[in-house]
């Protein structure tokens, strides 16, 4: 039972060692390497140093060429996960903002740097400059939504509609229905304003669209008290 007893300690210092080993920790830049364990608190992320990243956890990797490989399961959330890689690139900026490029639905994205040492690395979400531009659009957008059905829908001969927005490719968006009892002049400045700030967002940055046309409704018709249209 002793000589059992040692060789099991032994073979766990060898798996503690080699575990240990695979923890390369690069003192001049301490983001670089594989990081995981993944715990979110208070809109912080707080990964762990490990030596690879995870078959089927959460991870992210920092090589030292500015390669970036994100381990994910996507927005999936029901089991069983499928985990796959994510390829893009990394660049400090600012000393502390990491800004990732990824050819996946998120695009660029930027993490502000916390806290890092050795073993724990926390970061917390910062929006990029045209995620803060599509953040002004949202909320101008939402403006005139608010404007377009600040009153129900009781009497369709009330209400009218107008092209809004601008596709990459060309034309409007679409078609968004309004109150007239509103100061329609000032509410379709509003959306003239919207359009153009899209447009120039669509340029600024080389977003691309399909180029099929938005078909025009003819009528905007009343359905429990909410304005709807009609093609």
């Amino acid at each position: 039972m002793r000589k059992i007893a040692i060789v099991l300690v032994t073979v766990l210092g060898l798996i503690s060692c080699s575990e240990n080993n695979n923890l390369v920790v690069d003192p001049d830049n301490l983001l670089v390497g594989h990081w995981s364990k993944a715990e979110y608190k208070n809109e912080e992320l707080i990964l762990t140093r490990v030596g690879s990243l995870p078959d089927k956890e959460y991870g992210v990797s920092f090589v030292e060429n500015g390669k970036f490989v994100e381990r994910t399961s996507g927005w999936c959330g029901t089991p069983p996960l499928s985990f796959f890689n994510i390829d893009g690139t990394w660049n400090i900026s600012d000393e502390t903002l990491i800004e990732v490029s990824t050819q996946s639905y998120l695009g660029n994205f930027n993490w502000r740097i916390q806290s890092l040492t050795n073993k724990k690395l926390v970061i917390k979400r910062e929006l990029t400059e045209q995620e803060k531009d599509h953040r002004e659009l949202i909320d101008l957008f939402t403006e005139i939504e608010n404007l377009a059905y600040s009153v129900s829908c009781t009497d369709s001969s009330s209400w009218a509609y107008t092209a809004y927005g601008s596709k990459a490719c060309g034309g409007p968006k679409g078609y968004i229905a309004y109150t007239t009892t509103i100061d329609t002049e000032a509410f379709l400045e509003k959306v003239a304003v919207y359009s153009e700030a899209e447009k120039q967002y669509n340029i600024k940055w080389n977003i691309v669209s399909t180029c099929d046309i938005a078909q025009e409704p003819v009528s905007v018709e009343c359905q429990n008290n909410y304005p709807v249209l009609k093609y």
